[in-house]
C-alpha cells in the first residue's frame, strides 16, 4: 500500500515536504493514544536485543541521524519498533541550515541527494524534550549527534563542539560527533588525526558517563580510517558510526541531468551500501572486538541488515529507507531478521 502511495502521491511531492508531512504523523502517534497499539503490532522480538555501551536495545536496528533533528519524535519512532534513534545533527546555536530546495529523490537507485546543513533549533531548544523523552518508561535508546555550528569558525570548533555536549550529553544514551558532514564547509577536515585528536579527547573528558563515538565519512581512504580508528582506542571512546553520505555520484542509473540538477550534497541511500560495507570491514579489522560499531548507509531489508551484524557491526542505522518503504519499514526488518536469526 505504501509503495502505491509513494509512487501515486508522495513521489511528485517536494522531498521536504513530503517528510514534514510523514513526521508529523509520527510524533503524533504518542499523543492520540495508539502509539500502544501500535507497538503491539511492531514489538521486535526478544530474540534480538542486543546488549551493547552498556545499554539493551531491542533490536540492533535504529533510526540514522538526520530524521529527527530536534528531538520531536523519539516516541513514536520507538513505537514504529526501531532500538534506538540517533537524534540531530544538533549544534550549539540554532541555524536554518541551507537554502531550499535541498533534499532530491534520485528514485531509480533508490538514493537521496541532501545539503540539509544542519538545520536545527539548536541544543539547548532540544534538551527540554530529550530529558522528557528520557523519563518515559517504555522507550527506544536515544542517541545525540552534535555537529559544529555553522558560523563558527573551524579553528573554533572544540568550544562549540564542548557547548553542544555540556548541552545534551547527560539527557542522551549515547553521544555521536560528527565531523564528517558533507554540508558544513570544512567539517570534514576535522577527520585529521593532528585536528581530531584533541577535539574527542576533551568532549570524551566531558561526556562523563554518557558513551562517546565518532561518526566518519565513507570518502576517506582505507589508511585514514584505520588512523582514526587507532585514535578511538588510544582515546578511551565507545565506538565509530560508519558511515555519513558521500560526495561520490559513481555508479549511479538516474539521468545525469537530474543528478546534475540536484547538485552539491552527500549522497546516501543504496548506492552507498557496498562502500559502507567495506568501511564496516576495514574497521573490524584494527579495532577490538568489544568496541561498538555501528554501521549506516544503504541498508534496506532484514538481510542487509543481517550481512551487517555477520561483518562485525554492533549496531545498524536506516534513513533513506524510511522514505522508500514507508512507516512499518522497522517493522518489516525486524519480522525479517528474526527468521533469519531462527534460522541461522
Amino acid at each position: 500500500m505504501y509503495r502505491t502511495l509513494f509512487s501515486l502521491f508522495l513521489s511528485r511531492l517536494d522531498p521536504e515536504v513530503a517528510h514534514h508531512l510523514a513526521f508529523i504523523a509520527i510524533r503524533l502517534l504518542p499523543r492520540i493514544g495508539i502509539g500502544p497499539l501500535v507497538r503491539r503490532f511492531t514489538r521486535p522480538d526478544p530474540s534480538l536485543r542486543v546488549n551493547a555501551l552498556g545499554l539493551t536495545f531491542d533490536s540492533p536496528f535504529g533510526v540514522a541521524a538526520g530524521f529527527d533533528k530536534n528531538a520531536e519524535a523519539i516516541a513514536g519512532l520507538g513505537q514504529l519498533g526501531f532500538g534506538h534513534v540517533e537524534v540531530g545533527t544538533v549544534t550549539a546555536r540554532p541555524q536554518p541550515g541551507n537554502p531550499r530546495p535541498r533534499l532530491f529523490r534520485l528514485i531509480p537507485d533508490r538514493g537521496i541527494i541532501n545539503r540539509m546543513g544542519f538545520n536545527n533549533r539548536g541544543a539547548e531548544d532540544a534538551a527540554p524534550r530529550l530529558a522528557r523523552a528520557h523519563r518515559r518508561r517504555a522507550r527506544p535508546v536515544i542517541g545525540v549527534n552534535i555537529g559544529k555550528s555553522r558560523v563558527v569558525d573551524v579553528a573554533d570548533a572544540d568550544d562549540d563542539y564542548v557547548a553542544s555536549c555540556r548541552m545534551v550529553a547527560r539527557l542522551a544514551d549515547y553521544l555521536v560527533v560528527n565531523v564528517s558532514s558533507p554540508n558544513t564547509p570544512g567539517l570534514r577536515g576535522l577527520q585529521d588525526r593532528d585536528r581530531l585528536q584533541p577535539l574527542l579527547e576533551r568532549l570524551n573528558s566531558e561526556s562523563g558517563e554518557t558513551p562517546l563515538l565518532v561518526k566518519i565519512a565513507p570518502d576517506l581512504a582505507d589508511d585514514e580510517i584505520e588512523n582514526i580508528c587507532d585514535l578511538v582506542v588510544r582515546t578511551g571512546l565507545a565506538g565509530i558510526v560508519a558511515t555519513n553520505t558521500t560526495l561520490s555520484r559513481e555508479g549511479l542509473t538516474t539521468d545525469a541531468g537530474v543528478v546534475e540538477a540536484a547538485g552539491a550534497g552527500g549522497l546516501s541511500g543504496a548506492p552507498l551500501a557496498a562502500r559502507s560495507l567495506e568501511v564496516l570491514h576495514v574497521i573490524r579489522a584494527v579495532v577490538p572486538e568489544d568496541l561498538c560499531v555501528i554501521s549506516v548507509g544503504g541498508v534496506e531489508t532484514g538481510a542487509d541488515v543481517a550481512e551487517r551484524l555477520e561483518a562485525g557491526a554492533t549496531l545498524v542505522q536506516g534513513y533513506s529507507g524510511f522514505i522508500y518503504e514507508g512507516p512499518l519499514w522497522a517493522r518489516a526488518i525486524n519480522r525479517e531478521l528474526a527468521r533469519l536469526t531462527i534460522a541461522h
